[in-house]
């Protein structure tokens, strides 16, 4: 299938254009240079005609005067050689021919040939056969036209010069023409595609500088000095130079742009942190004060005792939400984790366990690879283990009694694949692309049995992102299944 000639890429295109002007351009000479040699070549020709003409008329006419000599009437001075000719008589018919060839005659084919060219005076281009192309004159004026003592009876004469040399200068000059020609464009080709490749270096380095910066990770934490064009490059004199210089103000404008986003993350991580860690304190206190006052041996009333089991079931909520909160913050920070081998079939038939206790409503079931080894993994036991309690306890809450919930480990590539997979209502396909993201709730896509802080499955993200992992979901009516990738702790250690 042939590309548009848009979608080219610019040297090819240039070089196709200017190679196309110059074979349109040599063209164009060479036609005009043929023409204009021709013209002059065949006016050589007819002179030499004329000459020829004379000589025939010459020697025809000392013929008719009786002084044959025995030689032909087409040998003489000013013939050209291998020039032809024949008179008729009033009649029509040859009376004579000759050739100015010594030893050579006309043969009868030749003779009617040139017997077939009208007397009007004017050139004409005969084929004679065995002989070529000829150009040829007849005029009743030449002469007497007869043999000797006939001139009353006298006709046309006919006179032919060879045309082969202009024919042969003209083929050799065509050819020349063309083999010329065909080099130059294949040179010319070569030489500027070679030409425009080095004419274009600078753009292809300005376009290698936009490629390296549209392969960095813009969309969060610090980028980091972005790669900018050489000053070589950023000539305004020249088109890539201008180029070149427009893509780094252009950098200059995205990297203050980031810099100041990154500014404004970091003082909001900063707050986030500062605030979740300052409010650990009065919580704990909050809740601490709210179940002594509870379980306090005076009486309490009965309405008092209820606020007061509020105040603590609240303050036991936020205090989840602020661990969360702090969490959050500290793997946003690149805070390091813990870099131990963790074997993950005890942390996943751990985890179910405590899925099960917490909602016994629920069917739980666990799947383990047989005859292999444990798969271990290099990262965190306690953050593992809070991926897979935040994925089992999302399925818990979010899909109604007697949903059956799989938990699975399997090995597949290098990689450790947790998969935590329910028969549930499933989860919108509006929903899928935002379910990971902080304070995401699916309240309408499963039905809610307790309250959710909506950061669960950040964690869980964040988490499998900080172990180099990968976490993905996939949902549908009756099968949905969030899936994390781990690679296993004997590839990095060979890695």
């Amino acid at each position: 299938m042939i590309r548009r000639w848009s979608t080219w890429p610019l040297r090819v295109r240039l070089v196709v254009v200017v190679t196309m002007l110059l074979a349109t351009v040599f063209t164009a000479m060479a036609a005009l240079t043929t023409l204009q040699l021709r013209g002059h070549l065949e006016g050589s020709l007819r002179d030499e005609l004329a000459s020829t003409a004379q000589g025939a008329r010459f020697g025809l006419a000392k013929q008719g005067a009786g002084d044959d000599h025995g030689f032909n009437f087409m040998q003489g001075p000013g013939m050209q050689r291998d020039a032809v000719g024949l008179a008729k008589d009033r009649q029509g018919n040859v009376t004579l021919s000759g050739v100015n060839e010594r030893g050579a005659s006309l043969t009868q084919a030749q003779i009617d040939a040139l017997s077939a060219v009208p007397a009007d005076g004017n050139t004409h281009t005969v084929d004679l056969p065995g002989r070529g192309t000829y150009l040829v004159e007849s005029d009743p004026a030449f002469g007497p036209g007869g043999p000797p003592g006939q001139a009353a009876n006298a006709g046309p004469i006919t006179v032919g010069v060879s045309a082969s040399g202009v024919d042969d200068t003209m083929g050799s000059l065509i050819a020349t023409e063309a083999v010329l020609g065909v080099a130059g464009v294949i040179l010319v080709g070569f030489v500027g595609f070679g030409l425009i490749r080095v004419s274009l270096r600078p753009l292809d380095r300005v376009a290698a500088t936009a490629a390296r910066i549209s392969m960095q990770p813009l969309h969060e934490g610090e980028v980091g000095r972005l790669t900018r064009v050489p000053a070589d490059d950023t000539d305004p004199r020249t088109e890539s130079g201008l180029v070149g210089a427009s893509l780094n103000r252009m950098i200059d404008h995205v990297s203050a742009a980031l810099e100041a986003r990154h500014a404004s993350e970091t003082r909001v991580r900063q707050f986030v942190a500062d605030a979740s860690h300052e409010l650990r304190t009065p919580l704990a206190s909050i809740k601490g004060y709210a179940e002594l006052t509870r379980r306090s041996r005076e009486t309490v009333p009965p309405d008092a005792a209820y606020a007061l089991g509020r105040v603590e079931s609240e303050a036991t909520r936020m205090t989840a939400l602020v661990e969360d909160l702090l969490l959050l913050a500290r793997l946003d920070a690149g805070r390091p984790l813990e870099r131990e081998p963790v074997d993950l079939v005890p942390l996943v038939v751990d985890a179910v366990r405590d899925a099960h206790a917490a909602v016994p409503d629920h069917r739980w079931e666990v799947r383990l690879p047989e005859g292999e080894l444990a798969p271990e993994v290099l990262g965190d036991e306690n953050r593992l283990h809070q991926v897979l309690v935040n994925l089992l306890a999302n399925a818990g809450k979010h899909t109604p009694p007697g949903t059956t919930v799989t938990a699975s480990l399997t090995v597949d590539a290098g990689t450790a694949v947790l998969a935590v997979a329910d028969d549930g209502p499933g989860i919108p396909q509006e929903l899928l692309p935002t379910v990971f993201e902080r304070f995401a709730r699916g309240d309408g896509s499963r039905s809610r049995k307790a309250g959710s802080t909506g950061l669960g499955l950040a964690i869980v993200a964040a988490v499998v992102a900080s172990h180099g992992g990968q976490v993905w979901v996939t949902s549908e009516p009756g099968e949905t299944v969030f899936s994390v990738r781990l690679p296993l702790a004997s590839v990095l250690a060979t890695a």
